[in-house]
C-alpha cells in the first residue's frame, strides 16, 4: 500500500514539472489580421538604434549603388522634434503642430545641406521591421535610397503605451531641393 502511494506521489510530482504545451492564437484586429506584438526600445537604444539603421540603410544603398549616409547630428536632432510632435498631435504627418514643414526643420537646426525627404512612421514595430516597410513603398524607397544624400537624421519617440513615432530625415550638398 505504501509503495502504490509512493509511485503515485512520485508521478503527481514528476507531472508537476513537465512544461504543458501553451499553444495560444494570436489575437486578431478588426480588420482580422494579427495584432502587433509590443516593441519596446531596449535602454540602450539610443546609443545603438541610430547605428543599426545606418548600417542597414547603407547596405541597401550599396545593393543600388547608391553611397553610404553618414548620421548627422542636426538631421538627427530635427528628427527627434518631429516624433515628438507628431506623438502630441497623434498623427503621423510631415507637418509640424506649428505648421513647420520638413525644410522648416532642417534650417531650424542649422543644417547646410538640402533636405532630401523625410520618411515617418507610427507603429509599434522595431526600428528594422519600420526600415522594411518603408522600403516595400516607392515614395520612402526613394527617399532611403537617393543617391544625393550624404547625411541621415534618424529618431523616435515611444509613447507609455508602446506606440512609437519614427521619423528619418535624409540630406546632402547644397544647390538643390526636394523633387529636383
Amino acid at each position: 500500500m505504501r509503495f502504490s502511494l509512493f509511485i503515485v506521489a512520485a508521478l503527481v510530482a514528476l507531472s508537476a514539472c513537465t512544461p504543458v504545451p501553451t499553444t495560444t492564437a494570436p489575437q486578431l484586429g478588426s480588420d482580422g489580421k494579427p495584432l502587433p506584438k509590443l516593441y519596446r526600445i531596449p535602454a540602450n537604444g539610443k546609443s545603438k538604434i541610430p547605428y543599426e539603421v545606418l548600417d542597414a540603410v547603407n547596405a541597401l544603398r550599396a545593393a543600388s549603388g547608391a553611397p553610404a549616409v553618414q548620421i548627422d547630428a542636426r538631421l538627427t536632432a530635427a528628427a527627434a522634434t518631429h516624433a515628438q510632435d507628431m506623438a502630441r498631435q497623434n498623427r503621423p504627418w510631415h507637418f509640424g503642430s506649428d505648421g513647420s514643414s520638413p525644410i522648416d526643420r532642417v534650417r531650424r537646426v542649422g543644417y547646410g545641406g538640402a533636405m532630401l525627404g523625410e520618411n515617418i512612421s507610427e507603429t509599434y514595430e522595431s526600428e528594422l521591421e519600420t526600415l522594411a516597410a518603408w522600403m516595400d513603398q516607392d515614395d520612402t524607397r526613394r527617399v532611403i535610397l537617393d543617391r544625393r544624400a550624404q547625411d541621415m537624421g534618424f529618431a523616435w519617440f515611444q509613447e507609455n503605451s508602446g506606440k512609437i513615432w519614427w521619423t528619418m530625415i535624409m540630406g546632402g550638398g547644397g544647390g538643390f531641393t526636394p523633387g529636383t
